[in-house]
Formats: C-alpha cells, structure tokens, sequence
C-alpha cells in the first residue's frame, strides 16, 4: 500500500471550499430582494476566488498548475475506455475525466458571476438576466456530477477524494509529495475571504 503524500497545498483547498459555498448561496439565495446583498457578496466572491484560480494554476504548486490536468482529448477517449474495461489507473491529481469538470465548473463561474455583475448593474436589460440563470444552472448541473464522479471514485478507488481535498493528503509514493503546503498563502486566502464576508455582513 502506497503512503500518504501532501498533494493539494492549501491555497487550492481554500479555493475549492470557498467557491462551494460561494456558489451554494449564492444559488439559494437567487430569489427575493431581502438578501439580495448577500448574494451579490457570494456573486463577488466567486468572480475573485476564479482571478485567483487563473494565476495559481500558472505559478502555483505541481498539481494546482492547469498544464498538470491539461489532457489531449487522445487521453481523455482512452481514460473513458479504460473505465468501461475495468482499468483503473491511479492518477495522483485530477484524473482526466475529473479535469473536465474542473475546467467546466472554472469557466462556468466565471461566465455566471460576469453575467451576474452585469445584470446587478442592470447592463444588457434581460438578456444577461437570462444568461446569468442559464450559466448557473449549467454549472450546478456540472457539480451534480463533479460530485457523483468524486463519490464513485471514492468508492471503487477506496481513497476518500473529498477527504483528501480537506487534508491535502493523498495516496501517493513520497516523492510525488508538493514541497511545501504554503499555509501562509492558504490562510491570507482565506482571511480575505471571511474579512470581505465580514465586512459585507455589518455594511448590509
């Protein structure tokens, strides 16, 4: 059995929590006008956390980087196939049917808090109104998926991938290890997350 090795540096958990329950309230909160600042703050946030995304997946650690998960559609085909044989190659980053949906969810909020700005700064009239349900009603679909993915992977890989996502840690030789978890980077992430949050909160 392969040991533990730190894979996921803190930034990217920080990054994949945040914009889970960014989008989450933000979609619970789409109706009715009483909250309807706190889900422009969840809008705003989303559209930070991907800036942030766009520039750790070029300068961030191994497996945060895209070119990590950036798969020719060659190996994508030939993961599908593998599947539907029974081979189950373990991938120690996101597997390429897991990038997919990585790529999906990064593109789909981007569009749906763009679409969503506009529309709060009334641009467009209903056009970008439309759009901006559309966008986010395709991207809850994609994490519908992402998750059944997750939880199917989880099960027949026996590795818990949404564990891994809250510890850093996955099944991997030592040497396949990130050199350092930047919990410096992982936290001000964070802290200027929950202080935006903060501040929203007692402005509203």
């Amino acid at each position: 059995m392969q040991d533990k090795a730190l894979i996921w540096d803190l930034p990217v958990r920080v990054f994949h929590w945040t914009l889970a329950t960014s989008f989450a309230g933000a979609y619970l909160l789409a109706d009715g006008e009483r909250l309807r600042n706190i889900h422009v703050m969840f809008g705003y946030t989303v559209l930070g956390l991907v800036v942030f995304r766009l520039v750790w997946g070029l300068t961030g650690t191994r497996y945060a980087q895209f070119r990590s998960f950036m798969y020719r559609p060659r190996e994508m085909a030939g993961y599908v196939r593998g599947l539907l044989r029974g081979d189950r190659p373990h991938y120690v980053g996101h597997n390429p049917a897991g990038s997919l949906a990585i790529w999906a969810i990064l593109i789909l909020a981007g569009l749906t808090g763009l679409s969503g700005y506009a529309t709060y700064n009334e641009f467009g009239g209903d056009a970008f109104e439309e759009l901006h349900e559309f966008f986010a009603n395709a991207w809850l679909m994609v994490v519908g998926m992402h998750i059944a993915g997750v939880v199917v992977s989880s099960l027949l890989d026996r590795e818990n991938l949404a564990r891994a996502m809250i510890t850093g840690y996955k099944r991997a030789e030592p040497a396949a290890a990130i050199r350092s978890g930047l919990y410096g980077l992982g936290s001000l992430v964070l802290i200027s997350v929950l202080g935006f949050w903060g501040w929203t909160l007692v402005a509203t």
